[in-house]
């Protein structure tokens, strides 16, 4: 992890710690790192979630860029997928957007992408901290007409709407969803992406205020989109988070489909249209038992990464794997994208149960969850460095994994988008794997904060 860049690009409180200032600088460093050498002036494309602080970060950003000569398209409030995706069809040299994604208002964060729509590898992101932090190479400014402009593209969620329908080959007409949009970037897009798709589909938490990004709705927060599909008698409800990179579902009885259940169900249909390469799914350490459970049920490779979806991006490119994701619902689809995105993952999974013709609840039996437990301890900067030289945290680490044996696990890590330490306990014994989350808890909560 650098100093700037995390597992999901920089991010912060937004105006404390991710200021303007900050943002400039990151414009103008990533405009020299990022830029085509065979085009006079570079191009970005620069896009945003709902959050508050998301134009004035945008707007400093752009003026990075700006200042040293490259040349920026705003595309307004789009989801992230947008942004990777729209980089290639606008044939840019880079696209960055401003989200914390799951988080709160008061935090943002700055994603950036390469010309190619992937997330940018550990070399140039820290080429980019290089340049901010220690000024080796500092872009020079630029003045007349060598001066980068700025212009608002208008059509680009449409164009991202239309890129997403074009990998589904029929209607939904009949099918009865909720969708919630989290009062974030799915707000611009999910009521015409399922209209024109021809599902029923009630829209939720579809009205930004700056403020009420992921407050209580979302893929973090469920409940009321469970109690909505199940009042209403629906067929499922999807939930996005923020910058709608994520998607999560609940079925027709209201019970939680997660990114393991959506890969699942996804994989097995994709082994079945001879589309999953290598008959490989790759996913993560935090990547639930059951799910290997059910790889090895069924015959499919599965192979586990760090937590994070560039991670898993990066190991599915190195071996062409076609299919991977997170628990948490980013779900790639390489046909398709470069990234996580919620909406995809939304429109496949529902094309997949009009296929198979049953609710979502008689095809989510095919895998069997393990008890998990989860605890996100807060932990300042120094706690978050201090896990991992702590000589007691690491011994309660290894007396908890000793405890749960081989039916069981433990993952304690360090969150790379939020200051916590996460504690992940996993098995067939309920009590004893809240036991060790407890112990393990306790220990970091004595040393760490």
């Amino acid at each position: 992890m650098g100093r700037l860049f995390g597992t999901d690009g920089v991010r912060g409180i937004a105006n404390e710690n991710l200021t303007p200032e900050l943002a400039l600088e990151i414009g103008r460093a990533a405009a020299v790192v990022l830029s085509d050498n065979s085009r006079r002036r570079p191009l970005f494309v620069l896009g945003g979630d709902t959050r508050i602080s998301t134009e004035m970060l945008a707007f400093a950003l752009a003026s990075g860029l700006c200042s040293v000569g490259a040349d920026v398209i705003m595309l307004g409030v789009v989801p992230t997928p947008a942004v990777a995706y729209l980089v290639g069809k606008y044939k840019a040299d880079a696209g960055i957007m401003v989200s914390a994604s799951h988080n709160s208002a008061e935090f943002n964060g700055i994603k950036i992408f390469s010309g190619d729509g992937y997330k940018l590898p550990d070399a140039l992101e820290e080429q980019i901290e290089s340049i901010i932090l220690e000024k080796v190479a500092v872009p020079k400014a630029v003045t007349g007409g060598d001066v980068g402009k700025v212009t608002y593209r208008q059509g680009a969620v449409k164009d991202y709407i239309d890129h997403i329908k074009s990998t589904v080959h029929s209607a939904f007409g009949g099918v009865r969803i909720a969708v919630d949009c989290a009062n974030g970037s799915a707000a611009v897009s999910a009521a015409k992406l399922f209209e024109q798709l021809g599902a029923n589909a009630d829209i939720l938490y579809d009205k930004p205020d700056g403020i009420n990004i992921n407050d209580k709705c979302g893929s973090t927060h469920l409940e009321a989109l469970s109690a909505y599909v199940v009042e209403h008698k629906l067929d499922l409800g999807f939930a996005f988070d923020g910058d709608a990179d994520r998607c999560l579902c609940v079925d027709d009885k209201g019970e939680l489909i997660d990114g393991d259940y959506i890969m699942a169900l996804c994989a097995l249909d994709l082994k079945k249209r001879g589309k999953l390469n290598k008959d490989t799914v790759v996913g993560t350490v935090m990547t639930n038992l059951g799910f290997v459970k059910f790889c090895e049920e069924n015959k499919l490779n599965f192979i586990a990464t760090k937590v994070g979806d560039r991670f898993v991006l990066e190991e599915m490119l190195l071996e062409e794997y076609d299919f991977g994701g997170e628990q948490s619902g980013h779900l790639i689809f390489r046909e398709f994208a470069t990234t996580g995105d919620g909406q995809l993952t939304a429109v496949q999974l529902l094309s997949l149960v009009r296929r198979e013709n049953k609710k979502l609840s008689e095809l989510s039996a095919i895998m069997t969850r393990y008890p998990q437990v989860m605890v996100n301890i807060p932990v300042s900067a120094a706690g978050k460095l201090s896990f991992y030289t702590d000589s007691a945290v690491r011994q309660a680490i290894e007396a908890g994994k000793k405890l749960l044996g081989k039916d069981g696990r433990a993952v304690v890590r360090v969150s790379g988008t939020e200051p916590l330490i996460r504690v992940m306990t996993e098995g067939a014994d309920s009590e004893l794997i809240n036991k060790v989350a407890a112990d393990i808890s306790a220990v970091i909560k004595e040393r760490l904060t």
